[in-house]
């Protein structure tokens, strides 16, 4: 430890660090107060004994720097300073909290301190804020992103995937791992076979120490080497604070997998009464200085929960509110220049991402192989040497942490394309894009987005058998949070990724992998396209034809059967699966009075579902026959040729599904 490392204990340095640990205490014996009276609901998780940590980490940090905290976070939101009045008023679920009252006790959001919120999920968090330190990296900033989690979090995949990227790419994170000794109601000797935690983080090749979590002094000493130390490479450091939390893991744990007496036996040391003891015996403060202290904070306290008590609820008709941003304009057509070009559906989307990295400095390209190996499609090839690897980012095989990572770094300012390889690796990513990008808008009450693209390959036909032929957009299309999109043209495929980089939420687009070698002509001076409608591509007006991505040409090719037996079929190119286009829908069907919907998706709790749903609703009055469905059939794709073309919709179906319609057969 250095002299610049080393706290300076002045009268008012440790006024301020005990200040700072009774300040979290008594709040939290408020809100436990306030939950018995059932004035704060939900799960409340508190910082009973762990205060010296945030007490001794948080006030290290620059204004500038940035804060990504666990689900027990009211103690580091006081810490960094988001006002108590509006902490408490977000513990009640009031439009005055912090978060607008979206969030509650697990999700305390504020961006004028930079603190990028509480997370639900154990390790969830942990993939962000490396996200967040990478959008700094790469902008050449020295910004710190502290990221607190539980002992109970390391043994989760996110933790490891989180520790791997940030030690591979050197990346200004301090890791703060609050060992409390239990994940929930497990000691650490039950659920870890090497309880050293800080020795995992060093097996990453990174900075890893570890401190008394009860000695605030301590703490605040290893928080100053540490974050100098970041300062200084650009690179992470892990710290480990042994602590203990006196009260339950949630107010509605009865503690029954540890005794009183050690509880008791711990609250002995704890960081309040060691070092609220030690200043008194040395005189550098009196009883007068502490009890001063204390009043004013339960003033302070008293004003908060006033504050919270006269505070509104927001209005029903807010519900939808902070779902997703405001919708941006659609951008205007190009005018055709003319000239066009013959192309392949890859080529289109590979022009679409050079298009974009050209364009805007903020956008890159991560995922697995899609720098050396110039992607699984090779739809990124070329595009590393081109742009460089800082930009063509590789990663390891985590889909979890990179997805994550991409997530964090769209909400700190970038625009990251992530690439997925196949829907199948989506699900590993499911957590982070489910309950962090989907939600953070709406959970912060609207002071953070994520405005990041993820792109995937999707459905059958390569006989590569049940684990790499999903067609599982239907279910990414079922979250409030997300734009969901299927490109089947080649102006679509190029076009679409501008307008969704430019888009503040959220988007997952979905390319066909039988498309990826269709060629067609497309116009030299092809631009972005909208992500809001859906495409007629074929007029008719005897039945409505309803699909999307790469079965959209075998329903243009049954169109043409159709047509020979004198049945005009309109077919309509959904593109947007999130939010569906029910005018566009609604009006081919409510003109043509029968619908057939195709998609590639399983039939049960499907997207055809849906959309058969919704035009039973809308339309139903103007039907003349039921909606017919195509789908895959109920089993996983097999691999022979064979088994495989006859488990997804074919031309025949398609005909067949039509004719139905009409009553022929």
């Amino acid at each position: 430890m250095t002299v610049i490392d080393k706290p300076h204990l002045t009268r008012e340095h440790v006024l301020s660090l005990l200040t700072g640990m009774i300040r979290i205490r008594k709040f939290e014996d408020k809100c436990a107060e306030l939950y018995s009276q059932e004035k704060i609901r939900g799960f409340l998780h508190l910082y009973d004994g762990e205060e010296a940590i945030a007490a001794g980490v948080i006030p290290v940090l620059g204004k500038d720097d940035k804060i990504v905290a666990t689900y027990r976070e009211h103690g580091q939101a006081l810490a960094r300073g988001v006002p108590m009045t509006e902490v408490m008023a977000e513990m009640y679920g009031k439009a005055e909290g912090s978060s607008g009252g979206r969030g509650g006790s697990m999700h305390i959001f504020d961006a004028a301190t930079n603190f990028y919120g509480g997370n639900a999920i154990v390790g969830g968090g942990l993939p962000l804020a490396v996200g967040i330190a990478l959008a700094d990296h790469m902008r050449g900033q020295t910004h710190v992103t502290a990221c607190f989690f539980g002992d109970g979090a390391t043994a989760e995949g996110e933790f490891h995937e989180s520790m791997n990227l940030a030690a591979l790419w050197g990346l200004p994170v301090l890791f703060v791992c609050e060992n409390n000794g239990y994940a929930m109601g497990t000691a650490i000797g039950r659920y870890d076979s090497d309880t050293d935690i800080h020795e995992k983080a060093a097996a990453y090749g990174m900075e890893s120490r570890v401190v008394d979590g009860m000695d605030v002094v301590a703490v605040e000493a290893a928080a100053r080497t540490a974050i100098r130390h970041i300062r200084e490479t650009g690179k992470p450091v892990f710290l480990e604070c042994k602590t203990y939390r006196f009260r339950p893991h949630s107010m509605f744990d009865a503690q029954l997998y540890r005794t009183k007496e050690e509880v008791e036996t711990w609250r002995k040391r704890g960081p309040i009464v060691q070092f609220q003891t030690w200043l008194l015996k040395n005189g550098l403060l009196h009883q007068e200085d502490v009890d001063r202290v204390e009043r004013e904070i339960d003033d302070e306290i008293a004003q908060a929960v006033a504050f919270a008590e006269a505070g509104t609820w927001e209005p029903k008709a807010d519900l939808m509110k902070h779902t997703m941003a405001e919708p941006l304009p659609d951008p205007e057509p190009t005018p055709p220049s003319g000239e066009t070009v013959e192309t392949t559906y890859r080529e289109a989307v590979k022009q679409g991402i050079r298009d974009a990295l050209l364009r805007d400095e903020r956008v890159f390209l991560m995922g697995e192989d899609v720098g050396a190996y110039g992607g699984c499609y090779a739809v990124s090839k070329g595009l590393m040497a081109e742009f460089g690897e800082d930009r063509i980012r590789d990663t390891p095989l985590s889909e979890s942490g990179f997805t994550g990572a991409g997530i964090g770094a769209a909400a700190a300012g970038m625009r990251p394309i992530v690439e997925v390889m196949t829907v199948n690796f989506s699900l590993l990513a499911l957590d982070q894009i489910l309950n962090t990008a989907a939600t953070v808008r709406h959970m912060s009450g609207g002071q953070f987005g994520v405005p990041v693209v993820i792109r995937m390959a999707t459905g059958a036909g390569k006989q590569l058998a049940a684990q790499h032929s999903h067609s599982l957009e239907g279910w990414f299309s079922h979250i409030p949070g997300l734009k969901v999109l299927a490109p089947a043209t080649l102006e679509d495929a190029r076009g679409m990724l501008w307008t969704a980089l430019e888009d503040p939420d959220p988007v997952l687009i979905f390319e066909n992998v039988m498309l990826y070698n269709r060629t067609g002509l497309l116009d030299t001076g092809a631009g972005p396209v909208d992500i809001s409608k859906a495409a007629v591509r074929r007029q008719g007006d005897d039945v409505t034809l309803i699909t999307y991505g790469g079965s959209l040409y075998k329903t243009l090719e049954a169109a043409e059967e159709l047509a020979k037996e004198g049945i005009g079929a309109e077919v309509i190119d959904l593109r947007v699966l999130r939010p569906l286009d029910d005018t566009t829908i609604m009006g081919s069907v409510g003109r043509t009075r029968r619908a057939v919907i195709v998609d590639e998706g399983w039939k049960s709790g499907s997207l055809s579902a849906e959309i058969a749903a919704r035009i039973h609703e809308q339309v139903f009055w103007q039907m003349d026959a039921p909606v017919g469905r195509v789908c895959s059939a109920e089993v996983p794709i097999p691999y022979p040729a064979h088994l495989e073309q006859a488990a997804i919709p074919q031309v025949p179906q398609i005909v067949a599904a039509a004719k139905a319609t009409l009553g022929r057969s």
